[in-house]
């Protein structure tokens, strides 16, 4: 018999409903759709200046991933950060609302303990905001910090040689006096990042903000429960409850977090500098969650 003398009626007919009833293999055969949960927890800074925090190179390819599931109904990320530098902010929010325009996906953010600042950046890439009642939301300003350290060289009569091919360069040094001129010019650039954070909030939540521009963009926080009213969250909720409810019980929840360190960065060469710059990073990063509590 050649392949061309089969006939439909010559297929033997399976039936897959023993198979599907079966507690084991039913499970299995049964399973839902999968969801791709992304995890952001920390400080968002450059990788190479900070090690362990959210940056664009450090998340690029969890979330290309997480996008990469072709029968995904949804994408969900998960955050947790007090924020941190600006530019990492829009990258990474930029690169998830790229994706999820292109792949026709829709997002939901879920916000754990703080999605402040940067962190709420993040969290308005999403088209659903989720937080919980206790969690820690907004924020939505600019803040620089740093030190002077003049006093400190004059007490140990440090001589420190500085030169610069540039009237500016020398802009809020640590170990010079404070300048009115210094201090003006940090606030333009204040001012013009503040303009595209906001602008940002209000192209994504739209009308679903409540409140004057001074209540919503001062710099403000509230907990999740007043997030609600002032329309910069949409609901209580965490992320298993809301995705069953959404697409089922048998849903398949698929964790991806950037990797702990990247393989490229140097870390042999300036080994005690090194240490110098994680303890500060460190006391930096403290005082960013210390703000809220956390």
């Amino acid at each position: 018999m050649t392949d061309k003398d089969y006939k439909a009626s010559d297929i033997p007919f399976v039936d897959m409903t023993a198979w599907v009833e079966h507690p084991v293999l039913g499970k299995f055969l049964k399973r839902g759709p999968k969801i791709p949960v992304i995890r952001l927890s920390g400080v968002i800074a450059d990788t190479v200046t900070r090690r362990g925090a959210l940056s664009y190179v450090r998340t690029r390819r969890v979330i290309e991933k997480a996008f990469s599931y072709t029968k995904a109904p949804a994408v969900a990320v998960v955050i947790n950060s007090p924020g941190g530098a600006p530019a990492q902010s829009q990258l990474i929010a930029g690169l998830i609302r790229q994706l999820a325009d292109e792949k026709e996906i829709t997002v939901y953010a879920f916000v754990e303990d703080v999605a402040a600042s940067g962190g709420y950046w993040l969290a308005c890439a999403a088209d659903h905001i989720y937080v919980q009642e206790t969690s820690i939301v907004g924020s939505i300003g600019v803040i620089s910090a740093g030190f002077g350290l003049e006093g400190f060289l004059d007490r140990y009569d440090i001589k420190r040689r500085l030169y610069t091919s540039g009237r500016e360069k020398s802009m809020l040094d640590p170990f010079l006096p404070e300048k009115p001129g210094d201090v003006a010019r940090l606030k333009e650039v204040q001012m013009q990042i503040h303009a595209h954070f906001i602008n940002w909030v209000k192209d994504r939540r739209g009308g679903k903000l409540e409140g004057t521009d001074e209540e919503l963009f001062e710099g403000r926080f509230w907990t999740g429960s007043s997030a609600l009213d002032m329309g910069i969250a949409d609901e209580i909720g965490d992320v298993r409850t809301v995705m069953r409810e959404k697409y089922g019980d048998d849903i398949r929840l698929i964790e991806l977090s950037p990797d702990k360190r990247l393989p490229f960065l140097p870390s042999v060469p300036g080994v005690s500098e090194r240490w110098v710059d994680d303890a500060i990073s460190a006391i930096e990063d403290r005082a960013l969650w210390g703000r809220f509590g956390v």
